[in-house]
């Protein structure tokens, strides 16, 4: 009885999950007032058949005040009346239950005890079930607006910005004007012109977060919103056909044990079996259609105080800004696409587990299936709308661009912190703390500020200066307390990072893992002690053995991490390097030594999965896998995927939602 053919909720009434979860509602309560309805006759049939009038007539009244809102809707768009509702396959049937329990004067305690086993515990059941489901579509239709409502903001937050600099623009144009013949004018003369890139490079930013908003504005009413309503569509139909199903159960115990009520039985049974959520759907799409048109798109709207036009503006500085980020774009594009892949071929493997189960129930439970269809759906929409933007951004700069991508050697930027300041090599003014207010490249060592990251052109010559300077500037530089390892956000589309250095990416390269080991350098033997006095010192004793993690770059510091895994920076004199070979660790060793350190705990396949990358291991339905131990293996591997080691030997990860506990 699922929505399978006929009209759609999502095709037919666009943009109205508020009122098809009303609908929703009015079917659990009508599940709830069933379930009640058959409790209160259990004890009444206890008490003899006299009180059975009273309770038909309750359920009369509620039918009544109900059956409008459960047919139509709470605020239907047609006029209607009683023979409306008497169209309603679920209201027949639902007149014709409560007629039988009319006509039924008579029962006894065994009638009793089988329906509340059979009737209504698994009502109960039924309603608990999908109350649980539509709040996760309630909360799925949440975020779904949270997310829209992201973009949009994030537009109006662009204008917002694009606003101000074009106000600072004006304000350092009236300064250079003010001091045309002073000694400050050449200084003025470079701030406003400085103030029109930043002014400039706002606006670009706000083109783009007008066609992200159009695209997502586009995907959420003509994908998001669409299938979340067939989804409603979908639970309703599975709601009311296990609540037939029900009832239908609870009129064979009847017949089995009243035979006098045969007839009266047989009617309600005909009016149960031609329940059709389609029909009732049709019925209530043909009362609720509404006059709908999808809000316009945006368009670039000037500063008030700036005369401009609503193009990408391709001059010098904001070319290398846009090339910079066209390249990082697509290299998250890639990334991404290989998760999508990934998820699509999931997703549409558990939709056929979903007609199997249904199909043929000894299978198993088909709302476990069903329910884990559904994230992997929804965990779909959401990467699709990551593809969205992304696609959005990368086309509308390439647009802006028109092939003149600039130069292909993008710099390896990770965050560092600064001891002394050092000359940004792009807008040469200082940078200086010790919470990492700038970047540093790792491949040629120029310094810049996190501003001005993707605003110097991608021509990395790969080598770094000799010396203590580095940069275009050749300023001096003392980067003293910078991160060896580049942290991966939390967004679903991946950093360039992995595409610029070669890595195929893989769905398991998505997963949020909770450790990331530093690279472990020469092994070196401390000189003297040496006391911290900030909390990014390490405390280290004379003849100890520590690690090397980051060679002195010039400052007079490096980055060391002691035998207890401790790590922080010591003066590059107290330490002397004793071999020039990296130690292995721990997990290199065990790699090498062929074996694994296991759990003992085994899961079982579930499902089939293809390793989609070297760091993976298959899964087969019904084979056993073995899981690892320790804080990062085994189960504590990341969110979403599991480590451990197959039949064969292979230790890898795969994703815990293909396997079960054997």
């Amino acid at each position: 009885m699922s929505a399978n053919s006929g009209q759609t909720y999502g095709q037919h009434l666009p943009d109205q999950v508020e009122k098809i979860s009303g609908l929703y509602d009015a079917q659990l309560e009508l599940l709830a007032d069933v379930r009640d309805l058959h409790k209160e006759r259990a004890a009444l049939e206890r008490e003899y058949a006299a009180k059975l009038q009273l309770l038909a007539k309750k359920a009369a009244d509620k039918k009544a005040k109900k059956m409008p809102a459960l047919v139509l809707g709470n605020e239907p768009t047609k006029a209607w009346d009683d023979n409306t509702l008497h169209k309603s396959t679920l209201d027949k049937a639902y007149t014709q239950l409560i007629t039988a329990m009319t006509d039924a004067s008579q029962d006894h305690v065994n009638l009793a005890d089988a329906l509340n086993d059979k009737v209504i515990e698994p009502l109960k059941a039924t309603e608990r079930k999908h109350e649980e489901s539509k709040r996760k579509e309630m909360q799925y239709y949440q975020k779904l607006l949270s997310d829209r409502d992201r973009v949009y903001s994030d537009r109006m937050k662009s204008k917002q910005k694009y606003d101000e600099e074009c106000q600072e623009v004006e304000t350092y144009r009236q300064k250079q004007e003010r001091s045309a013949d002073d000694r400050h004018a050449e200084r003025a003369a470079r701030q406003y012109e400085q103030q029109q890139v930043d002014m400039l490079n706002s606006k670009n930013s706000y083109l783009i977060s007008i066609a992200v908003a159009n695209k997502v504005k586009s995907k959420f009413y003509a994908e998001d919103l669409p299938a979340l309503e067939d989804e409603f569509q979908d639970l309703q139909s599975r709601l009311l056909t296990s609540f037939v199903e029900i009832l239908k159960q609870a009129q064979d115990i009847q017949l089995q044990n009243l035979d006098a009520l045969r007839s009266h039985l047989t009617a309600t049974e005909a009016a149960l079996d031609a329940v059709s959520p389609q029909a009732d759907q049709d019925l209530f799409i043909d009362y609720n259609v509404a006059p709908f048109a999808p809000p316009p798109d945006w368009t670039f709207e000037p500063s008030s105080v700036h005369y401009d036009l609503g193009e990408m503006s391709v001059e010098p500085a904001p070319k290398v800004y846009l090339q910079n980020r066209l390249s990082r774009c697509r290299a998250k594009i890639e990334e991404l696409d290989v998760v999508l892949n990934s998820k699509r071929r999931e997703a549409e493997q558990l939709k056929k587990l979903v007609a199997a189960y249904s199909s043929d129930t000894t299978l198993g439970n088909v709302n476990e299936v069903l329910d884990n269809y559904l994230d992997a759906q929804h965990e779909l929409t959401f990467y699709t709308t990551s593809g969205v933007v992304l696609s959005a951004e990368s086309e509308t700069i390439s647009a802006a661009l028109q092939g003149d991508e600039g130069a292909q050697s993008p710099h390896s930027f990770k965050s560092s912190s600064f001891s002394i300041p050092t000359t940004c090599a792009y807008c040469k003014s200082s940078i200086w703390g010790l919470s990492k207010q700038g970047k540093t490249c790792k491949a040629c060592g120029i310094s810049v500020h996190s501003k001005c990251e993707l605003k110097i052109p991608a021509d990395c010559t790969g080598t770094r200066h000799h010396g203590r300077g580095h940069g275009a500037s050749d300023s001096v530089s003392s980067i003293s307390r910078s991160s060896s390892v580049i942290s991966r956000g939390e967004s679903l589309a991946p950093s360039a990072t992995s595409s610029a250095e070669g890595v195929t990416p893989t769905p398991s390269s998505f997963a949020h893992t909770a450790h990331v080991a530093d690279e472990q350098g020469p092994t070196a033997r401390v000189l003297f002690d040496f006391t911290p006095t900030s909390p990014f010192e390490l405390a280290v004793s004379a003849e100890s053995i520590v690690h090397v993690l980051e060679e002195d770059d010039g400052s007079g510091w490096v980055k060391v991490a002691d035998e207890s895994g401790a790590k922080g920076l010591v003066p590059a004199s107290y330490i002397e390097v004793v071999d020039g070979t990296p130690a292995p660790n721990s997990s290199t060793s065990s790699l090498s030594s062929g074996t694994h350190q296991t759990s003992g705990e085994y899961v079982r396949g579930l499902y089939s999965y293809k390793a989609q990358g070297p760091d993976e291991i298959d899964v087969e339905g019904g084979k056993l896998i073995r899981l690892t131990e320790g804080p990062n293996g085994g189960r504590n591997y990341a969110d979403g995927w599991w480590e451990g080691v197959d039949a064969s030997g292979k230790k890898g990860i795969f994703p815990s939602n293909y396997v079960e506990a054997a």
